[in-house]
């Protein structure tokens, strides 16, 4: 290995803990005011770690008293249904926009593409009529179909081009066996799409999970709120309640951090072999 290859090595190493660094900060910062004490907070200069560990800011946050764990309940029954949603209704019209022949199939995939770009408050008022018409209002079906209304183009787009990376030799030797449309897709393009199916559904738990409009608009409820709405119970009239903060925010951001970790073998096979095909 010659110097300037050594060289290149270390300039890419230091560069990538700089980058590293830099990520991980906040979310240390995060876990280290939660273990402070309010006093440690506002001190100059402010210390890097906390002198006095305290866990009372956790313990407040899953007290049963607390309208943390509610909140957390709430968003996973807003965020399981959603992603069940858009799961179920993506996989089939991604399998049929990237197998099948049809008019206005690129006007089909190209208005998905547009959906992206499109912020979540352009359908908020039509939704919001729609709902308070057939009484979901209050329910926790309203915010769990108006996330998956914008998680399923999502999830479309993503399983297509898995879907077009599998190759079409597949269906027609099963095809050849007696194995009818169905079947082979139940029996051999679903196992193959494994990892794609895995990331549509885990973006799209993301999304729902870090959902605030629709939980705080279609749901005056307190208690039915999702766990993003109780960040504002920590904003005070003359200060905010920093460790109390960021400890919600730890335990607000833990199931979408413990999916990351566990699923990352699917994620990073659904997203490169997904991306082979456009």
């Amino acid at each position: 290995m010659g110097k300037k290859q050594k060289k290149g090595q270390a300039v890419s190493f230091i560069v990538g803990l700089i980058i590293f660094i830099i990520f991980i900060f906040p979310l240390y910062w995060m876990v280290v005011t939660a273990l402070k004490t309010q006093v440690e907070i506002f001190e100059i200069p402010t210390p890097l770690w906390p002198r006095n560990l305290t866990f009372d800011a956790f313990k407040a946050q899953l007290s049963a008293s607390g309208d943390t764990l509610r909140g957390f309940k709430n968003s996973a029954i807003i965020a399981i249904g959603s992603t069940i949603i858009s799961t179920l209704l993506s996989i089939p019209a991604a399998y049929g926009l990237a197998r099948f022949r049809f008019r206005a199939k690129k006007a089909f995939i190209l208005f998905f593409l547009i959906t992206q770009m499109l912020p979540s408050t352009l359908v908020l008022t039509s939704l919001y009529i729609m709902f308070s018409k057939i009484g979901l209002l209050n329910t926790y079906w309203a915010p769990i179909l108006a996330d998956a209304t914008l998680g399923i183009p999502f999830s479309i787009i993503i399983l297509r081009t898995y879907f077009l990376s599998i190759p079409k030799e597949l269906d027609e030797a099963a095809n050849i066996d007696g194995c009818g449309y169905w079947k082979s897709f139940f029996m051999i393009m679903l196992p193959i799409a494994k990892p794609g199916v895995v990331v549509a559904a885990v973006f799209s738990f993301v999304y729902a999970w870090g959902d605030l409009i629709y939980g705080i608009t279609f749901i005056t409820n307190p208690n039915m709120r999702p766990i993003t709405s109780s960040i504002y119970n920590y904003v005070q009239q003359y200060q905010t309640l920093w460790n109390s903060t960021m400890a919600f925010g730890i335990i607000a951001i833990s199931p979408v951090v413990l999916i990351f970790i566990f699923m990352q073998r699917y994620i990073v096979s659904g997203l490169t072999n997904g991306a082979v095909k456009a």
